[in-house]
């Protein structure tokens, strides 16, 4: 089981809220996004997860079908259309049409713009921007209609500039408008896509990246009006409210589950980037 996903955390939706649909996680071997996967197998959802690494994809379907559903694991990077289009009709074909997509895949490292190089930028851009394009354009073909649920993951430096994010910012920003123009474009064909903008989250990449010593930590605690990091129980319990009934009239809205740290202002990871030449220097 995921780090980020707790299964001793409770539940207030009903049992079996999903029965009978069908998810597709993109970047769902992971971190945030396999907690969603997770949570959204534990009300009985049908997934199928989707990322570069064989090993994980291996891992996650092995550990998601510990809830007694069907799952499917496919390997490929979001960055080429073609794989991820194979995926999507590969899972429509083994599980049913779409009801649930989750687009995740995401890239990020500190770096500030006087040193970030081109191919780093378009890196990002490539993965968070153009990714997102690519699963749902795919994707469009193989929703249910009436009642298909698009969920984004964004990210604080959407909206938020970071020492050292240029990059991020940039891509998901995008992402952002991304998700409301695919929400105003496809409503009236009863598709709703919707985003989450996580704070930190135990046991995450990012957070082993963007945080890497005690110190660090303890500010980002110390800065968040909760005083401590998520779960991805937590986000996955917001996903799991985008995909339900009780929000089939949210569309376009981009949901913030960060403990309140967005109220707070721009996080300045200059002691992270240290920390990190520090170390490459021994």
């Amino acid at each position: 089981m995921s780090p980020a996903h707790s299964g001793s955390e409770p539940t207030t939706f009903a049992s079996g809220l999903l029965a009978g649909k069908t998810a597709f996680v993109a970047g769902g071997t992971s971190g945030i996004n396999l907690a969603i996967a997770h949570v959204l197998a534990e009300a009985g959802a049908r997934v199928a997860v989707f990322s570069r690494n064989a090993e994980r994809v291996a891992q996650a379907a092995t550990a998601l079908r510990a809830h007694g559903r069907q799952v499917e694991g496919y390997v490929g990077d979001v960055r080429e259309y073609a794989a991820i289009e194979r995926a999507l009709a590969a899972a429509r074909a083994a599980l049913g049409t779409l009801d649930i997509v989750v687009s995740g895949a995401a890239g990020n490292f500190i770096c500030p713009a006087s040193q970030l190089s081109s191919n780093g930028f378009k890196a990002v851009m490539d993965i968070d921007l153009l990714g997102t394009f690519h699963v749902y354009r795919a994707a469009y073909e193989h929703l249910t209609r009436p009642g298909a649920s698009l969920i984004t993951i964004g990210a604080p430096q959407s909206t938020e500039a970071y020492f050292g994010q240029a990059h991020v910012s940039a891509a998901k920003a995008g992402v952002d408008m991304l998700t409301r123009s695919l929400a105003v474009e496809w409503g009236r064909e009863g598709i709703r896509v919707n985003g989450i903008v996580p704070g930190p989250i135990e046991g995450t990449e990012g957070v082993t990246r963007l945080a890497p010593t005690p110190e660090i930590r303890a500010t980002w605690e110390q800065a968040n009006p909760m005083g401590r990091m998520g779960t991805g129980r937590e986000v996955g319990n917001v996903a799991l409210f985008l995909c339900s009934p009780a929000a089939s009239y949210v569309n376009g809205t981009i949901v913030y589950c960060d403990g309140g740290q967005v109220l707070g202002g721009a996080r300045d990871y200059r002691a992270a980037w240290e920390a990190q030449q520090a170390a490459g220097s021994r």
